[in-house]
């Protein structure tokens, strides 16, 4: 999300008092906060103004274009196919406009603002937030959104900057940057072979009790020889599915089942001898993980300058949580 320009202390617009000569980036940019926002109040939040004054600088803007971008009804609103090729060029102008004032008065490697960043619930709370404090003490004008949820983002509609997200991509529009492979194991609690003894070959782990990670697994899952490369696949009816990777690591620990999750997850538990790691030498594919964002023309500093932080911070960081299981 782009720093708003700040309004006026006066409730009375100033593009307004303006008149024909008003800001026309600014009613874009008003636009573009709209259309992120979802809404004209939840736009005057991001805004700092009020919801009559985003209305009036909308309003005004489809005056002078002579368009209607939006539809509006009590309950929803919808960009007008005039809107939504209005959209795309008015963010792309407004970005530009961003940084080029950025470039004049010197502060493009300086970086201020928010940015709004989709993150992995699990990945977000706990292992990537040391290299967010990082950026942030590096940065100190800078504000981050940190958004935990395990999904592929939609910049335009929930106004992210970038997401850093875990397994494969769907939508090949947005600019992805590798960061890694996410190794994952299979764990199940000791109290799971009481009496029996633990599998030996993933063939053994058919006749257990399974847990599923709905987000990347549900009912089958291949595993891999690290040495020799043979591949078996199992297919099982999870006793529990869910699509959060703590509440998985929960049921392990308590012996519901057989699961499958990123290795720096249940390091500590394996080394602690809460879970077992099952069939060791048999992997899963390992799990790719990326910074993504919209493509444009131009990037604001606080965007490229959280990438580059983002991009050598977090692969070392959770490599050396991963070592503890190989």
């Amino acid at each position: 999300m782009t720093e708003p320009l700040q309004p006026p202390p006066a409730t009375t617009d100033a593009s307004a008092s303006r008149g024909g000569g008003a800001d026309r980036v600014e009613l874009m940019q008003t636009f573009v906060r709209i259309v992120e926002a979802g809404s004209l109040s939840a736009a005057a939040a991001r805004l700092g103004t009020t919801q009559p004054t985003v209305s009036r600088r909308l309003q005004m803007l489809e005056r002078s274009l002579g368009l209607r971008l939006l539809q509006r009804s009590t309950h929803r609103m919808k960009l007008t196919e005039d809107g939504e090729r209005c959209f795309a060029r008015a963010k792309e102008l407004v970005t530009s406009w961003e940084a080029f004032e950025a470039d004049l008065r010197g502060t493009g490697d300086d970086p201020e603002g928010t940015l709004r960043v989709l993150v992995p619930h699990a990945f977000g709370q706990e292992m990537m937030v040391g290299p967010l404090a990082d950026f942030l003490e590096r940065y100190r004008g800078m504000k981050v959104q940190w958004i935990l949820q395990d999904r592929e983002p939609d910049f335009i509609a929930e106004g992210l900057d970038c997401a850093i997200h875990v397994g494969e991509l769907r939508d090949p529009s947005n600019v992805a940057i590798s960061l890694l492979d996410v190794p994952r194991i299979v764990v199940a609690s000791p109290a799971l072979f009481k009496g029996h003894v633990q599998p030996a070959h993933p063939s053994d782990l058919v006749a257990l009790p399974w847990l599923s990670h709905s987000t990347f697994y549900r009912n089958e899952i291949t595993l891999t020889h690290e040495t020799t490369r043979e591949a078996v696949r199992i297919a099982f009816d999870p006793r529990m599915s869910t699509d959060n990777l703590y509440a998985l690591r929960s049921a392990a620990i308590r012996g519901l089942g057989v699961g499958v999750c990123s290795a720096w997850v249940m390091a500590e538990d394996v080394a602690q001898g809460r879970l077992i790691q099952l069939v060791p030498q048999w992997r899963p594919t390992p799990l790719p993980m990326y910074i993504i964002y919209p493509y444009a023309k131009y990037y604001p500093a606080r965007l490229r300058r959280f990438i580059e932080v983002m991009r050598y911070a977090i692969p070392p960081v959770i490599d050396a949580e991963q070592r503890k299981v190989r």
